[in-house]
């Protein structure tokens, strides 16, 4: 089994790897081509401007970060074409598969860049124009197998003159993949692509005399294609939806039920999960990842370890058929804590309606795992991933629990990634992330962000204002934007957009979102009203900042739209989270 997978630049280590690998497949495969073609492939995927091509790299990867294979595509988004540069397999493992899943995997995202077709060179396959026999049997098989998709040469043009005026010794055909869509290759819009070819990708090769030349010579309208040669019915793949580049890895918690408070008036309930689980199942966005469950040590690097130990203790103490709900608060002498289980509860919460129950340790230690899971997913180079847990984490401090929150996911993942690069929290829950705050208050390597309701009239009230920025070394690296009681959409991504010019300030390596869904209208928790529509252009928003991004579940109680708000808002960011 192999997987297929994007590099979007080399800014992780598992990525840099792959590339390192795809130059020396390239070498291997290609030796006759410009150095500078592989060379330059990183300060490709980060500038695209200066190339004036968006380049696009995909790896055939087996177990363990072994590329087999590889494929990189130009994207002009002014005239809506693609152009596959290289695509090679490794020659020692020809017929496994690889070169036809990475070009339909271009043909996929040339489609979801909205290009109109995706053109590529491929050697002549006639002893006229070549006169090598093994060479004539590859080349006969390479255009074989793209007409299997409909793909063959442009006829009737320059295309294949030589620079130099020699012979037409092996100068390739310029080939066309309508990519299924039956677009009509017209003159005009050939001859720019043709020209966009030629003084890009071999402005040193080509003078500009010659590039007029073969751009002149596209004379018919429109354009002819070889007629077929090997597959008189070419088939048709079906792809992917356009604005998918990959599936967003999805982890769900499969031990929150056995959290359930069942008391009249608790709103964090298990069917939270299910509606948006069931929405979600719909888009074809996502891929389930299996759930590993880490070590005790990953929490107890975030929390307190003799509150740790506290929750573990008074969640096995506690009645399965009684909540025990925090009533005395020891602040007036916290060094002597009370010993009995259920009245230290208030030692260690921050309000009265988050209760000890039975299950809600092992509940929230297994939204960790889902959440540590999609981090090392990351890690290894996947764009995108959501936690769908359950309870929520965001309240959670070093030592201390409420809001419906235990353990902190977030800041728990953004610790476990803060080793490999700079982390960047953004909160758009409609509470107040005070865990997070709390957790990283003094420290420059994770920014923490917040979008919230002011804590005049919002939980948790004693944090979250907007002159709390973070003290000693953190001081400026954690930024509260605590919004009036009444929001809209539009209102609320002004807010958004501050937030996110922040986060693009801060050049973070990675980014989680704590995605709340309360800012709804209608959620009994909130003040505000925003739309499933907002969701979306907040997702899209959110995904323009280009980065590995894992996105865990926070709030968001109101059932009747929590699936239909969560789906927008993936569906936005996955729009743009690709490009």
């Amino acid at each position: 089994m192999f997987t297929i997978r994007r590099i979007f630049d080399d800014a992780l280590a598992a990525n840099r790897n792959a590339i390192e690998q795809a130059e020396r497949l390239f070498r291997a495969s290609f030796p006759a081509a410009p150095a500078s073609d592989i060379e330059g492939l990183r300060d490709k995927l980060h500038n695209p401007f200066k190339h004036k091509f968006r380049a696009v790299l995909y790896v055939a990867e087996k177990a363990h970060g072994n590329v087999r294979g590889f494929a990189i595509l130009l994207h002009d988004p002014t005239l809506h074409f693609s152009y596959l540069d290289y695509l090679a397999s490794d020659i020692e493992l020809s017929g496994r598969g690889y070169g036809a899943a990475l070009y339909e995997r271009v043909r996929e995202e040339a489609l979801r860049a909205r290009s109109h077709g995706l053109f590529y060179e491929c050697l002549p396959d006639t002893p006229e124009l070549c006169s090598d026999p093994a060479m004539l049997k590859a080349n006969i098989a390479r255009l074989r197998f793209y007409e299997r998709y409909g793909a063959r040469p442009i006829v009737g043009t320059a295309y294949e003159t030589p620079v130099s005026g020699g012979p037409a010794e092996n100068t390739p055909h310029l080939v066309f993949d309508d990519l299924g869509l039956g677009t009509e290759l017209s003159r005009t819009w050939t001859r720019k692509v043709i020209r966009a070819i030629l003084e890009r990708k071999y402005a040193s090769l080509c003078p500009p005399e010659y590039v007029d030349m073969v751009v002149r010579s596209v004379r018919s309208d429109p354009v002819e294609l070889r007629p077929p040669r090997y597959v008189p019915t070419p088939k048709r793949r079906q792809l992917r939806p356009a604005h998918v580049s990959e599936p967003i890895g999805l982890t769900v918690n499969d031990r929150h039920e056995i959290h359930h408070v069942r008391e009249r008036g608790y709103v964090e309930s298990p069917v939270r999960v299910k509606v948006i689980r069931d929405a979600l199942e719909e888009s074809g966005l996502f891929t389930p990842l299996r759930v590993k469950e880490f070590p005790l040590a990953r929490v107890t690097e975030v929390h307190d370890e003799e509150f740790v130990r506290y929750l573990q203790r008074a969640c096995k103490a506690a009645s399965p058929k009684r909540s025990v709900y925090p009533y005395v608060f020891p602040v007036r002498n916290a060094t002597r804590p009370p010993r009995e289980l259920s009245v230290m509860a208030g030692y260690y919460c921050i309000d009265t309606f988050t209760p000890i129950h039975p299950n809600a340790f092992l509940a929230a230690k297994a939204a960790v795992d889902c959440t540590l899971t999609c981090a090392e997913e990351i890690l290894k180079g996947r764009r995108l991933a959501y936690a769908l847990v359950r309870p929520p984490g965001h309240h959670a401090e070093r030592r201390t629990f409420g809001g419906f929150c235990y353990l902190n996911s977030g800041a728990i993942a953004a610790q476990y990634l803060s080793k490999h690069g700079k982390v960047a929290i953004l909160d758009v829950d409609y509470h107040h992330g005070n865990g997070q705050q709390e957790i990283f208050y003094d420290r420059a390597d994770v920014f923490t962000v917040s979008i919230h309701g002011d804590p005049a009239f919002a939980y948790p009230y004693f944090t979250g204002f907007a002159d709390e920025r973070g003290e000693g070394p953190g001081e400026g690296f954690n930024l509260n934007l605590p919004l009036p009681e009444n929001q809209d959409g539009a209102q609320y991504r002004r807010a958004l957009a501050r937030a996110l010019e922040a986060v693009r300030q801060f050049e973070p390596t990675f980014l989680i979102v704590g995605l709340g869904l309360d800012p709804a209208k209608g959620d009994p928790t909130g003040t505000w009203s925003l739309s499933a529509q907002d969701f979306h252009e907040n997702g899209r928003a959110i995904g323009r900042l280009r980065l590995p991004t894992l996105v865990v579940q926070e709030g968001g109680y109101r059932t009747r739209t929590l699936g239909i708000n969560a789906r927008h808002f993936f569906e936005g960011l996955a729009e743009t989270a690709y490009t």
